[in-house]
């Protein structure tokens, strides 16, 4: 990993060039900048292909989330080990080369941390200002620390969380740190402490939405606190966040605004997603695989039957589609889409989960209904109402994993319902007239380490965390 920190730290330090360097901040060639100014340093923040890319094909792929041809099947063995739910694959071995989801995350790390090394000792801006964009690139580097932790490590428990391994952890910005394997217990504490540190000086709003503000910091807070199974917590910042930013984009709006071309017979013309920079939901925004505007995945059959009926959301985003011997939903949106980053209907649903775990059903039920009344059309709502608490929380679940598709979200949180043993998440389907099945307890739900990274990983060792 040490020549891909070193080809980003130099690319980061000096423009568009893979000059060889040692110190890259010493010796910068005729033509290039060596950054000095706040400003300087904050344009990094802005650098949305770069820093911004929330890779997750795998965990997607996992989940039959994202739709995958018979020919990308038959062509990527690492796909169909994936997407088929294939116990004896070496999916290890099939990780030959660079992997974006490990290298984007680590690019994104590099620069995060020649920000916060940086930014409090430039040569302008006054020390508030300076503040603010350390403690931005503060809890950047903690969203990819959790983003890599859940999806090459085993999912956080106390029991064992001091003894399994995580990911490296890199805190300089110099290509000559240690990079060390910490335990799963030591990521999570380093996370916790990033946004702990930053938490003072978020501002309440964003000088762009790539720019985590106030309530981001507490959105995010909910986040690694639900992960760690710390509800108390987890609720406490879900409604601080909330108290920052309560919006919900209306999804029956949406398709009433462009019915027309929704419901047009066998015609797959896009209309524009409104899950980018400008969506309401946002707290930050982060892209996901694709850090340009294209399209967002296709998805199963199988997938779409787990949408309620009547979702406005869903009807806006997919239509049925067949060419040859395959049928699928084909997406219909085209633009941007915060995949990578936090909304506020996570964090409407993370006080949900909270709020059912502690026995206050009807209040959690109160919460998860406001989120459904703006995706669910008039015709087909009804309000979800039960006093029975696992009633409850797999209707919460069933909302989140549909409101939160192509992202990481539910592939934590299924990890996390795996690993309590009360929730079990497990999917079967049938493929050619054979059953496939992914269980609760398959070594699948941990992504190997790319051979890139094992082969070469800086100064340090790295032990992969699944055995194929």
């Amino acid at each position: 990993m040490k020549n891909i920190y070193k080809k980003t730290a130099c690319l980061i330090a000096l423009g568009l060039t893979l000059v060889s360097c040692d110190n890259y901040l010493d010796d910068v060639p005729k033509g290039f900048k060596t950054p000095t100014t706040l400003a300087d340093y904050e344009a990094f923040l802005r650098d949305e292909y770069t820093n911004h890319r929330i890779d997750i094909t795998g965990a997607s792929q996992l989940l039959n989330d994202q739709y995958v041809t018979v020919a990308s099947l038959a062509s990527n063995r690492l796909y169909n080990a994936n997407y088929m739910w294939d116990e004896n694959a070496d999916r290890i071995s099939f990780k030959v080369s660079d992997e974006t989801a490990y290298y984007a995350g680590y690019a994104g790390i590099a620069t995060f941390n020649l920000i916060i090394e940086n930014a409090l000792s430039t040569t302008t801006g006054t020390d508030a200002e300076k503040r603010i964009v350390w403690a931005e690139a503060k809890v950047l580097r903690a969203m990819n620390y959790f983003n890599l932790a859940n999806f090459y490590a085993d999912t956080y428990t106390a029991s064992t969380a001091s003894t399994k391994l995580s990911v490296p952890l890199i805190t300089s910005a110099n290509i000559n740190a240690p990079s060390k394997q910490v335990t799963i217990q030591e990521i999570y504490d380093f996370i916790l402490n990033d946004v702990k540190e930053a938490l003072p000086y978020l501002p309440k709003v964003s000088q762009t939405a790539l720019h985590p503000n106030l309530g981001a910091g507490y959105a995010f807070y909910a986040r690694v606190y639900l992960q760690m199974n710390n509800y108390t917590e987890a609720l406490k910042y879900a409604d601080l966040a909330l108290s920052e930013n309560n919006k919900l984009y209306d999804w029956i709006g949406y398709y009433n605004t462009n019915k027309a071309i929704i419901d047009i017979p066998n015609s797959y013309t896009t209309t524009v997603s409104p899950m980018g920079y400008n969506y309401v939901e946002n707290y930050t925004y982060r892209h996901g695989t694709y850090s340009s505007l294209t399209t967002e995945n296709s998805i199963p059959v199988e997938r779409a039957q787990r949408f309620e009926a009547g979702d406005a959301r869903f009807i806006s985003r997919w239509k049925i589609y067949t060419v040859g011997a395959e049928t699928y939903y084909r997406r219909t949106l085209s633009g941007a889409f915060n995949f990578g980053g936090i909304t506020t209907v996570e964090v409407y649903l993370i006080k949900a989960e909270c709020l059912a775990r502690a026995g206050q059903i009807s209040e959690a039920l109160g919460v998860l209904n406001t989120v459904r009344k703006t995706r669910i059309f008039p015709a087909s709502y009804q309000d979800i109402s039960t006093s029975d608490k696992t009633t409850a929380l797999n209707a919460i679940f069933r909302t989140k994993n549909n409101e939160l598709i192509n992202t990481l979200i539910p592939f934590a949180d299924a990890r996390r319902l795996n690993a309590e043993g009360v929730y079990k998440v497990s999917y079967t389907k049938t493929a050619n007239g054979n059953t496939y099945t992914l269980k609760s307890d398959s070594h699948l739900w941990t992504m190997p380490f790319p051979q890139g990274a094992t082969q070469n990983p800086g100064n340090g060792t790295l032990t992969q965390n699944v055995d194929k």
